[in-house]
């Protein structure tokens, strides 16, 4: 009997040993050692899955992202209101803690979109696909009366991520700046003045 093939087992084990070692150690000066370490293997057995680190923090951050967007398209549906999907919008895009294992990750994992085109492509379709999650809720908002836009969906939908990209970073470093809670609020305070309506 032919054994079994257990390479995507194998490859899986090894993304979330990756995972792991990103949030733990973050992606300064992580080395592949420490990734095999992590997974109690050998570097060479590592490499016989994936060509090098990097392309093994691209499944990493590959993951991250579509578990990160579908919760917040998940999040969004729940929500029959157009006032409360908003406000469930905005709560899915911050960390719920300074540990919160997605954002840590996206933030870290941001160190090599700068230099590898595969992971800079990742960033761009995390940022397109929330500011067209927002753009939904915010038309949806508008063609039902609950919401009285002041500017073009579109722009306070990418001003909504980059807020929550901001707030969140320092809502996630070492020692945080802000809390999640009061992220929260002051995002939900633009968001309120862009469609008339108390979040």
């Amino acid at each position: 009997m032919a054994r079994p093939n257990r390479a995507h087992e194998r490859r899986a084990h090894l993304i979330a040993a990756a995972r792991r070692s990103v949030v733990e150690r973050g992606l300064l000066g992580l080395r592949l050692r420490d990734v095999s370490d992590a997974a109690g293997m050998s570097s060479g057995s590592v490499l016989y899955y994936f060509p090098g680190l990097t392309e093994l923090l691209r499944e990493v951050h590959r993951e991250a992202v579509q578990r990160f967007c579908t919760a917040r398209e998940e999040a969004v549906r729940a929500e029959p209101d157009p006032v409360a999907r908003l406000r469930a919008m905005i709560d899915s895009g911050l960390p719920d803690d300074p540990r919160d294992e997605l954002c840590i990750l996206l933030y870290e994992l941001g160190a090599i979109a700068r230099r590898d085109p595969e992971c800079a492509a990742e960033y761009i379709r995390l940022y397109e696909r929330q500011v067209g999650i927002y753009v939904a809720v915010l038309e949806a908002g508008s063609a039902s009366g609950a919401f009285a836009l002041r500017q073009d969906s579109t722009m306070i939908a990418r001003n909504l991520v980059a807020l929550e990209d901001g707030y969140g970073l320092h809502a996630t470093m070492a020692v945080p700046t802000v809390s999640p809670d009061e992220a929260a609020r002051q995002i939900r305070a633009y968001a309120s003045t862009m469609t008339g309506v108390h979040l």
